[in-house]
């Protein structure tokens, strides 16, 4: 029950009393209803004088009115009002009571733990590992060994602990910035205090760099330990690199670009057996997806214009403006794609090319569109950040489409 509609019933209490010898019956449990029919009272019931400071009474304390009926002595009002008060006080307690459950508890804790993670960064990581991996083993059938998929599986949970690590890592020294930018992640909202949110990333931080120690080849355990070392540069003083744009692009690009998808193809090429190549399709990726992180470096301060200005974070955003710098990053994107379409017939042995061409091709159509969408809003800041939305969707269709191609 809602306190507007708990408080909304106060009235309705009143008014059955007053009406229990008259046969009338008020419309409780619609407050659209009941402010008519105390309209209706107002108007002309007929009403006794004391049913009609009843009323005015119940009304006073479902406002919140904590003298309503105090100059009353223990007659019929009084005890009446009494009845009304310790109803709605009842109700009160309910709510309360709601709010005290430990099921409500731990399911806020947990929704306040997923927004922590940013699910729209671990979507991309999941999309990522997981389609390098099955393209490894595509290009390795006759390697496939069953008994491998739970290290495969530890490996996808080191790597969203990893993400986790980083994106949470940001949220603690961002959290003044995220108040005006991102009010909604749990730091900035109060949903978690500083001090949770370091136990957290400490604990994501310790059990990812276990995994990866004791299930990978010591070349994919440097290279994670690398990128929490880039993710942590990126956020804390003194370095505190995202301060830099070409620093804080760099460090997006090295991590979503190659650091994972390297990564994760070498730790599934050495877990099949397999020595280690560079593949067409792998290749292609890597570079693809390092240029979209690019992209993504770039575009991700859009919609954070207002708070980075304010608290002096230099990005180019704040340097060129919203305009210029969605221009910008579209037009990168758009390269990206019709190189990649291009591709498919500079490369025709290399790659499927109805596969390779034809998606990108519509994808490089789509972004010319979002811009003109964006364009025509006069760059709100939903038209901003349905943008930006849209951009990791592509991102991770692309991934979506790599087995395929």
């Amino acid at each position: 029950m809602s306190m507007v509609a708990t408080v909304s019933k106060v009235p309705c209490v009143a008014a059955r009393t007053a009406h229990a010898n008259r046969g009338h019956r008020t419309p409780c449990g619609n407050p659209g209803r009941a402010a008519r029919s105390h309209s209706q009272l107002a108007n002309g019931d007929r009403l006794n004088s004391s049913s009609r400071a009843l009323w005015h009474d119940a009304l006073a304390l479902s406002r919140g009115n904590s003298s309503a009926g105090t100059d009353h002595g223990p007659g019929p009002r009084g005890k009446r009002l009494q009845i009304v008060a310790s109803s709605a006080s009842t109700s009160v307690g309910t709510f309360s009571g709601d709010e005290g459950n430990p099921n409500n508890k731990l399911s806020r804790a947990l929704n306040a733990f997923w927004k922590f993670l940013r699910p729209h960064t671990i979507r991309g990581t999941i999309l990522g590992s997981t389609a390098v991996t099955a393209k490894a083993i595509v290009e390795s059938p006759a390697l496939i060994n069953w008994g491998l998929l739970p290290t495969a599986l530890l490996g996808v949970l080191a790597l969203v602990c990893g993400n986790g690590y980083i994106v949470g890592i940001n949220q603690i020294y961002d959290k003044d910035i995220d108040e005006v930018n991102k009010p909604f992640l749990p730091i900035a909202a109060g949903e978690l205090s500083k001090a949770a949110g370091w136990f957290l990333v400490m604990a994501l931080g310790v059990l990812g760099s276990t995994i990866v120690h004791f299930n990978f080849a010591p070349l994919v355990f440097q290279l994670y330990m690398f990128g929490l070392f880039l993710g942590t540069i990126y956020s804390v003083p003194p370095l505190r690199l995202k301060r830099s744009p070409l620093a804080a692009f760099l460090i997006i690009a090295t991590v979503r670009g190659f650091l994972l998808n390297f990564g994760v193809y070498h730790a599934t090429k050495a877990a099949l057996g397999s020595a280690f190549a560079w593949s067409p399709p792998i290749l292609f990726i890597t570079c693809f997806v390092t240029v979209f992180a690019c992209v993504i470096a770039i575009t991700k301060d859009l919609p954070d214009v207002k708070g980075d200005m304010q608290y002096n974070i230099d990005t180019f955003a704040t340097r060129l403006g919203v305009r210029k710098l969605a221009y910008i990053g579209g037009g990168l994107l758009m390269a990206n794609y019709i190189a990649a379409a291009a591709a498919a017939f500079i490369f025709p042995g290399a790659f499927n090319t109805l596969a390779m061409a034809v998606p990108h091709m519509i994808a490089a159509a789509l972004i010319l569109y979002q811009l003109w969408l964006m364009e025509k809003a006069n760059y709100t800041q939903v038209a901003i950040k349905n943008f930006y939305r849209f951009i990791w969707n592509m991102f991770y269709c692309e991934y979506a489409l790599l087995p395929f191609i």
